[in-house]
């Protein structure tokens, strides 16, 4: 495996755990080079528009099952399941005496779609990523991924930045639901609709960080607040276990599930699935864009240290 050079990562976006890897489509070119250029990362609703690289987010080989797309749940039904979720996060145990020298260690499965020039839109095969983070986010990450990106040095968090996802800072956030909701909306990324990069922020959160149990709690109840969040049942993640997904809008031609298991209402994963036919990446009504499956999230001594 080969390091991704700077170069090739699209401005301001060394850091993977703000950018979609999971769904984002990828237009390579054809050109003789020995490796393929590739374009800035576009969100998947922002084909055929002016597509900006800012995605928000990363986390977390089987093929991911079903379709589901259309919310089988009232709206409101999602505030009670987000309760229930928070309920279950609040009574997680945190990790003892984590020290700032430590990493978190995160292990997922995840697959994102891609398209070369005049062909139609993949999923590519889903396949292994391990990634380490910093407790305190001052010293480099790393991602090592089974598929084209390889092994990459990811860039220590830059101080003073209120939207750090490093769990040092995730502890400083509030408790308190309405409180929560005001930091997220004041620190969610991307030039979407606020309500959607929201909800996106947050699976970015619980995909590929460690947020305390009171945090994290906040935060499902804070979801509760987003409009037009939904509720999908049955529903396959990347390891293909079936859960039940939190759900909303992604754009007019996409949706985000954040995916659940149904008894413990642990998070297990997310996929973003197409809404409706999009001519110009042959993309149906009911294909999925990327699919992710958490496996393992510790705390570790060393960096490339695996449980």
């Amino acid at each position: 495996m080969s390091v991704l050079p700077e170069k090739d990562l699209p401005p301001g976006r060394h850091r993977l755990l703000k950018e979609h890897l999971m769904t984002e489509i990828r237009q390579e070119t054809q050109a003789a080079e020995s490796r393929p250029r590739r374009s800035p990362w576009l969100r998947p609703v922002l084909i055929g528009a002016a597509a900006a690289a800012v995605a928000a987010g990363v986390l977390v080989a089987l093929p991911a099952g079903g379709k589901g797309t259309t919310a089988d749940a009232a709206p409101n039904d999602a505030a009670a399941l987000l309760e229930d979720i928070a309920l279950a996060a609040a009574k997680e145990d945190a990790p003892d005496e984590i020290r700032d020298d430590q990493y978190v260690y995160i292990k997922s499965v995840v697959g994102y779609t891609s398209q070369e020039l005049g062909k139609k839109a993949k999923l590519d095969p889903v396949h292994d990523r391990e990634i380490w983070f910093a407790v305190d986010g001052t010293r480099p990450g790393l991602l090592v991924e089974d598929n084209r990106n390889g092994r990459i040095e990811l860039e220590a968090d830059t101080p003073g930045i209120p939207s750090n996802t490093n769990y040092k800072n995730l502890k400083t956030l509030p408790t308190d639901p309405d409180a929560m909701l005001k930091w997220l909306y004041k620190n969610k990324q991307g030039d979407n609709q606020k309500d959607e990069q929201v909800f996106t922020f947050v699976g970015d959160l619980v995909r590929e960080s460690l947020v305390p149990p009171a945090q994290a709690a906040a935060l499902y109840r804070a979801v509760a607040k987003v409009p037009d969040v939904e509720v999908v049942k049955d529903v396959k993640d990347a390891a293909g276990r079936t859960g039940i997904a939190v759900v909303r809008d992604e754009g007019p031609t996409a949706q985000r599930q954040l995916i659940f298991d149904p008894k413990t209402k642990q998070y297990l994963g997310e996929r973003v699935v197409t809404t409706e036919d999009h001519a110009e990446t042959g993309l149906k009504k009911g294909d999925v864009q990327g699919t992710a499956a958490l496996l393992d999230r510790e705390v570790v001594d060393k960096r490339e240290q695996r449980p």
